[in-house]
């Protein structure tokens, strides 16, 4: 661990504290409930330091202390965690049909959570709107909400906290910054972020997949697939914030046609609306009542055509996870979306597929993993862009 540091001569003092502290407060968040002993001995910092930035984050009410029970020998320690019910964040999750809002406390779990219906014909007047939800649902607490994050289908500058472009919502160039803290001075950090990108990071700060996984893409599969590229435990945004838009590489030339203009995107062959078009050409009628969650009903209840039109769907899923291994070659890929409840019928067809076309043997040992989290991940996602705030960007591996 020391090695990593031989080679800097010199550094600012608080600067030195900052990453100290964010060391051991992310070193507290994986490992609780962790001794100060143990931390000092995980993070290769002396005991002193670990005692006094503890003391502080004790102060902040971010941690707190109890003491260890049912140890063999010696005196019982006492053991640190990251104190809940104490901070929370706001997490918004814009969608073109629905919006969801959430009460988020720091160690993400969801306190509570509304489901509005989007109003995307004028932002100016919705994200205020979504605000004024968001202090209604935490109007029973006595600290004010002072971080929100939110994630929206789209191509998102979150450098700027500002929507390049959705066509989904039909917004371009939306400040959605500058719109909160004109209406709501007293939030002190707004991030905005793509929804695939803040899946990825929920996955990164929240997720309970048990593998070490620094490098990872997260695809997230709706009514079109986006992506967040995971490299070195940070989110790839790219030159024009439009890394990841996985959904429109051309998978068949010459293909059906997509909403982006192409022909043979992935996304018109491996999405949701993909699945439900299989399924109506294989009963030759197209019924109103099924959606999505209740054609997922249906094939795990054993019906054919709906086992096959999810099949058909995780082939495709397949040719297009084979190229990302070929190309990025990451530890895993994680699949989120409603599909991952047909885990059972979709993966088995997805390996098969990948290993024809992605693995060239068994040099490669990608994992295919279904989210690890318990919620919808573009809404974790909002939260753990404020969440990463307050632990900060600044991580070791433990």
């Amino acid at each position: 661990m020391k090695k990593r540091y031989n080679q800097i001569t010199s550094i600012n003092p608080k600067v030195g504290r900052n990453i100290n502290r964010a060391i051991i407060l992310n070193a507290i968040r994986e490992k609780q409930p962790i001794s100060r002993t143990k931390i000092s001995e995980i993070t290769g910092l002396n005991k002193s330091t670990v005692s006094n930035i503890v003391t502080t984050l004790l102060g902040e009410d971010l941690v707190r202390e109890e003491v260890a029970k049912n140890r063999e020998v010696g005196r019982n320690p006492v053991d640190l965690s990251i104190k809940r019910e104490k901070n929370f964040v706001g997490a918004i999750y814009i969608d073109s049909v629905d919006t969801m809002l959430a009460i988020v406390d720091i160690d993400g779990t969801i306190v509570k959570k509304v489901t509005v219906k989007t109003e995307s014909a004028n932002p100016r007047t919705f994200i205020p709107a979504c605000l004024d939800t968001l202090k209604k649902m935490h109007s029973n607490h006595t600290t004010f909400l002072k971080q929100i994050g939110i994630s929206i289908a789209g191509i998102v500058d979150s450098a700027h906290s500002r929507v390049v472009y959705s066509s989904n919502l039909g917004w371009q160039d939306i400040d959605v910054g500058s719109i909160i803290q004109e209406n709501n001075p007293e939030i002190e950090i707004v991030t905005v972020e793509n929804d695939a990108k803040a899946s990825a990071l929920a996955e990164l700060v929240l997720g309970r997949h048990k593998i070490p996984s620094s490098n990872f893409i997260f695809l997230s599969i709706g009514p079109g697939i986006g992506a967040g590229i995971v490299i070195d435990n940070h989110i790839l945004s790219g030159n024009s914030h439009a890394a990841g838009e996985y959904g429109h590489m051309t998978l068949v030339e010459g293909g059906e046609p997509c909403t982006c203009g192409n022909k043979g995107c992935w996304e018109v062959y491996a999405s949701d609306r993909a699945t439900m078009r299989y399924f109506s050409r294989l009963t030759s009628q197209r019924d109103s009542n099924v959606d999505t969650e209740s054609l997922i009903d249906r094939a795990l209840e054993g019906d054919k055509n709906a086992v096959e039109a999810f099949r058909k769907s995780a082939e495709y899923l397949g040719l297009g996870i084979a190229g990302i291994i070929r190309t990025i070659d990451p530890q895993s890929i994680i699949i989120g979306g409603s599909i991952v409840r047909a885990w059972k019928i979709i993966y088995p067809v997805i390996m098969d597929t990948v290993y024809q076309r992605g693995f060239f043997g068994k040099q490669r040992n990608t994992l295919i993993l279904p989210t690890s989290l318990t919620d919808s991940p573009p809404l974790l996602g909002a939260a753990a862009l404020s969440i990463r705030k307050i632990f900060t960007d600044y991580r070791i591996v433990l």
